[in-house]
């Protein structure tokens, strides 16, 4: 039986490729729902928290790593830097959140086509993530770094709020833009899309304990990095914290997300190409060599 350290055989240049295509494909995604307005219900927010299918289909295909941290930087770089805003400490939060949230998912899957092991790690990767979010906003308040009391004079409410939130965005974010796209895309893709880039897909018969993919160590680190999720929301609260802002959206219009949109489609077509010559090279050398 093979080691967990043998399930994934990409070179550095093709995990560098996963991580480029992951945050351009990811950051475009975040524009798009930037453009889809969000109804309030009092103080609860319907809206839709974001495409997750697409870095979980590229975790559980791919690197788990390489695409969550991609996923995770594309949102900072084309949905927020690019448009003028960058929330300093609490951006770190974010990335620490949902990179932790689809590595775990990425890891979880042994068989691409097993749709119950995709099933359970696209909502797996919603739950870890949207539970950090929502107990880090909890402990702001109970804290006092951030003052939020849905009730007059109960900061309690902040429990019933956040968690109203949290199962809003299981249910409807985690079910129609992960759980059933990340179902129906992985079974289908997996073995066709990585020989198309010039990638070995991941073997399925490789089986892997429930130990050896979430072990210790890893439940360690999962512990250590949501805290320091908190640590860094609660310095973003703080005088220490470091914000940018030009508002580019207010300079130039609405219009300018598309340039957003534009040069985050441009870095994910550029990238499916250098993966496709880098196919067609090798296929090449094959070929002489034979």
């Amino acid at each position: 039986m093979s080691t967990i350290e043998e399930r994934y055989t990409l070179t550095q240049s093709q995990k560098m490729m996963v991580f480029i295509l992951s945050m351009s494909l990811y950051g475009l995604s975040n524009m798009i729902t930037e453009l889809v307005p969000s109804a309030y219900l009092g103080p609860i927010e319907f809206s839709i928290e974001y495409f997750a299918f697409i870095p979980l289909t590229l975790c559980i295909l791919f690197h788990p790593l390489y695409a969550a941290i991609g996923a995770s930087l594309g949102e900072v770089i084309f949905g927020e830097i690019m448009l003028g805003q960058f929330g300093g400490f609490g951006e770190l939060e974010k990335f620490i959140a949902f990179s932790l949230a689809m590595y775990i998912a990425g890891t979880f899957v042994r068989d691409p086509k097993n749709k119950v092991q995709v099933g359970i790690a696209a909502m797996l990767g919603v739950a870890i993530h949207q539970a950090i979010s929502v107990t880090v906003d909890i402990l702001k308040v109970w804290i006092g770094v951030e003052e939020l009391e849905a009730v007059p004079g109960l900061a309690e409410s902040v429990v019933i709020v956040e968690g109203f939130a949290f199962f809003n965005d299981l249910l409807f974010s985690g079910i129609l833009f992960a759980l059933i796209p990340t179902v129906y895309l992985v079974p289908r893709l997996y073995g066709k899309i990585e020989p198309l880039l010039g990638m070995k897909p991941r073997d399925r018969n490789d089986k892997y304990s429930l130990k050896e993919i979430i072990g210790l160590r890893l439940v360690i680190l999962a512990v250590f990095l949501a805290i320091s999720a908190f640590f860094f929301e609660y310095l973003s609260e703080s005088d220490f914290n470091m914000e940018w802002e030009a508002d580019f959206l207010e300079m130039f219009g609405e219009w300018y997300i598309w340039v957003s949109m534009a040069v985050a489609a441009m870095v994910a077509i550029i990238t499916i190409v250098v993966m496709l010559r880098k196919k067609t090279n090798w296929n090449d050398k094959e070929k002489k060599v034979s």
